[in-house]
């Protein structure tokens, strides 16, 4: 039986349903492929700013501190050693953090975690046209009509400003277009609102 989410109109009541993809919103869900992918995506959002200097890059250090033999001293070859106080560093720390995730499992943790609100029932879908113009005390009270528990994840096209306008503002509440949503919204989201304009879009990243 394909699953099916309610279609929302601008007061948040549901008016009728709609009937989802089942290869999209019906797929089994599979959390080791939800892990390894959220981890994924968390660890590119890491900006790796942090870095020390290495031997080479430190200044000084060009020419033997003394002669090598007959000083009594250990042989030095640069002032510029890592054991040596302003020297550089041995061992750099690690700047990028991103872990490779194939696409075919990127897919397959996003069909399970649209799968596992399908299941859950806290997916719903945004009629076409319901926002004339941006209206965040509309947005609120469809939200508070839905009765669904927040955060909640908005999924709309670029093209429907009035939407994203409107949701954007309001607090626990993402907004986000298909091409830059994320598993780990989808995981985090305790609800999800996809507009009925983005479904297919996000049906086709998911498929």
């Amino acid at each position: 039986m394909a699953p099916k989410a309610a279609v929302l109109t601008g007061d948040g009541t549901s008016g009728r349903e709609l009937e989802l993809d089942e290869t999209v919103f019906g797929a089994e869900v599979k959390r080791h492929l939800l892990h390894e992918t959220v981890r994924a995506e968390q660890a590119a959002h890491r900006a790796g700013t942090r870095t020390f200097k290495t031997r080479g890059l430190v200044s000084g250090g060009r020419s033997k501190p003394w002669r090598q033999k007959g000083t009594g001293r250990a042989r030095a070859g640069s002032s510029r050693a890592a054991h040596w106080t302003g020297g550089g560093a041995a061992f750099q720390p690690r700047t990028s953090f991103d872990l490779k995730v194939n696409r075919k499992v990127r897919r397959a943790a996003l069909r399970a975690a649209l799968s596992a609100h399908a299941a859950a029932g806290t997916l719903a879908v945004l009629g076409a046209g319901e926002f004339d113009e941006p209206a965040t005390r509309q947005a609120a009270d469809l939200l508070g009509e839905w009765g669904k528990e927040v955060p909640v994840v908005v999924v709309a096209t670029e093209d429907e400003e009035a939407v994203l306008k409107s949701f954007r503002n309001l607090a626990r509440v993402v907004v986000t277009v298909p091409g830059e949503l994320e598993v780990a919204d989808v995981v985090w989201a305790r609800s999800l609102l996809i507009t009925e304009a983005a479904l297919p879009v996000v049906q086709g990243r998911a498929a």
